[in-house]
């Protein structure tokens, strides 16, 4: 399977069984599998203004295939935040967060 096959199995599944997290794994290696652990451990947030991953040395947002890691604002390309943020957007894998994240930065949360 390669990537557009992956993306499209995805879509039609809407949930992300055994087989297609082994592909996801396989096709983006380290990334999928950080991002895989995002999702199983909560760390991909829906906020009311912004999607937000904890990572290990952060949290990030991500936004319209933007990310403001390191490793994307450095590097460019596919971090696993924008990774696990677009496999949440397919099978709903965001945890909800009521609040919103910019009043997390002010201490009025």
């Amino acid at each position: 399977m390669d990537a557009e096959e992956f993306w499209e199995s995805l879509k039609e599944e809407r949930c992300l069984p055994p087989r297609l997290r082994s592909e996801l794994v396989r096709l983006y290696g380290e990334r999928g599998r950080k991002a895989l652990e995002a999702l199983d451990s909560g760390r991909v947030m829906q906020y009311r203004d912004f999607v937000v991953v904890a990572g290990s040395s952060g949290q990030y947002i991500v936004e319209e295939g933007f990310c403001t890691c390191h490793d994307h604002l450095f590097r460019g390309g596919l971090c696993w935040h924008l990774l696990a943020v677009q496999v949440a957007s397919l099978v709903g894998g965001f945890r909800e967060v009521g609040e919103w994240y910019q009043e997390t930065w002010t201490g009025k949360a």
